[in-house]
């Protein structure tokens, strides 16, 4: 009988980088440049952390809304979602429950903090996780179909 299951293939740091760079390429499309609408060319030469009530909102409340709404519904960002790359749970393969989501999205401050080492440590593990995956009991895998998957032991 012919085995029909999807065994995953974690995803390692060079694809991973390429779907974070498609990610900011949307996102500074999408969100900066009404921020500049907004603020004006203060925005734009200013030195200033944030800006005001709209800065925070768009440039940080609904990005991380956002980015949980598509690790949950979607199993990745745009940018992993075009690179056929999927966040799943580390254990069951399956879909991100909400907290484990929030957990992974505020990971990512501990990941980033050491001058990036914790992205950086994908490629040194052998289940190819960073820190905030670590943290949040996640993987990133690369796959055509939506699992759920089974990882070989």
């Amino acid at each position: 009988m012919e085995d029909k299951k999807e065994y995953a293939k974690y995803a390692g740091f060079r694809i991973r980088f390429a779907a974070m760079l498609i990610d900011v390429v949307i996102l500074v499309i999408l969100f900066s440049i009404p921020v500049g609408f907004i603020y004006g060319q203060e925005y734009w030469q200013g030195e200033k952390l944030i800006y005001g009530f709209w800065d925070v909102l768009i440039n940080y409340v609904i990005p991380a809304i956002l980015t949980i709404f598509f690790w949950i519904k979607f199993l990745g960002t745009p940018g992993k979602m075009i690179l056929k790359l999927r966040v799943v749970d580390e254990h069951t393969g399956g879909t991100l429950s909400i907290g484990k989501a929030i957990g992974r999205y505020f990971a990512y401050i501990l990941s980033i903090l050491p001058v990036f080492l914790g992205f950086f440590w994908i490629g040194f593990s052998d289940k190819k996780q960073g820190w905030h995956d670590i943290l949040a009991g996640t993987v990133v895998i690369r796959s055509e179909s939506k699992g759920p998957f089974e990882f070989r032991s």
